[in-house]
């Protein structure tokens, strides 16, 4: 297993594509630790992760709140032998379906100001325990960077989070911590047909677990030499 003795934080870990990594992560050995606003869907998670023979705890979360998330990566560290791995799937609250002209400009920043500031959030709270101990790697989910009309605001936070994890790679580098960001054009609903958008190069979008699949094989030492850059999951759509 690619993950084992690892400690892993997944904020948004409710959301579809949280749950995919924290169950992939702990398929791979890691002990997880869940955080988001919904305890339910968290207990669940968590549940399910169990009974597969893995380790999961969850924690409800703002991941809006410095104080709290600190806390929480205290108590994590503290808990095991500190933090080794932490993923961002938190959501940015993007309003979509009108063009930019049409929007109120605080309904084109509100994703932005999100992104940055849970990003920005919960990787420093993993960070100051992973440079403590020199190593150690920060996900983050940016979405995609795809030309799209009608995006609102999300189009700015993915390319704002890029931004966000270039300068935390930059810094944190020299301290043995990686940083790397995921790009995904989103992925089928079950049971909806799995056609890609126009424009891109494969037939099919990534599902839920190809992309937790590539989360895996980032925070593993299988990628120890990458950092500063983002996965590309797109299936062709952003091929630059």
């Amino acid at each position: 297993m690619l993950l084992t003795g690892k400690t892993a934080i997944v904020h948004g870990g409710s959301g579809a594509v949280g749950a995919a990594v924290a169950h992939a992560f702990a398929r791979e050995g890691a002990a997880v630790h869940v955080t988001g606003r919904t305890v339910a869907t968290l207990e669940d998670i968590a549940r399910r992760i169990e009974g597969e023979g893995g380790v999961a705890r969850v924690a409800q979360l703002d991941a809006t709140d410095r104080d709290a998330v600190d806390r929480h990566a205290d108590a994590v560290a503290a808990a095991g032998d500190g933090i080794d791995i932490c993923f961002n799937a938190t959501s940015n609250d993007d309003l979509q379906g009108a063009p930019l002209l049409e929007m109120a400009v605080a309904d084109v920043t509100r994703p932005v100001v999100k992104a940055v500031t849970t990003t920005v959030i919960t990787a420093t709270a993993a960070a100051r325990h992973m440079i403590h101990r020199g190593s150690g790697v920060i996900l983050v989910m940016a979405g995609g960077r795809e030309t799209i009309h009608d995006l609102g605001g999300s189009h700015i936070a993915w390319s704002a989070l890029a931004g966000v994890c270039r300068q935390l790679a930059a810094e944190l580098g020299p301290h043995g911590v990686r940083v790397a960001w995921l790009l995904s054009p989103g992925s089928p609903a079950p049971g909806d047909v799995n056609r890609a958008d126009e424009g891109a190069l494969l037939a099919e979008r990534p599902r839920y677990e190809d992309v937790a699949n590539a989360a895996v094989f980032a925070a593993s030492d299988w990628a120890r030499t990458m950092t500063a850059t983002e996965l590309n999951l797109t299936g062709g759509l952003v091929s630059d």
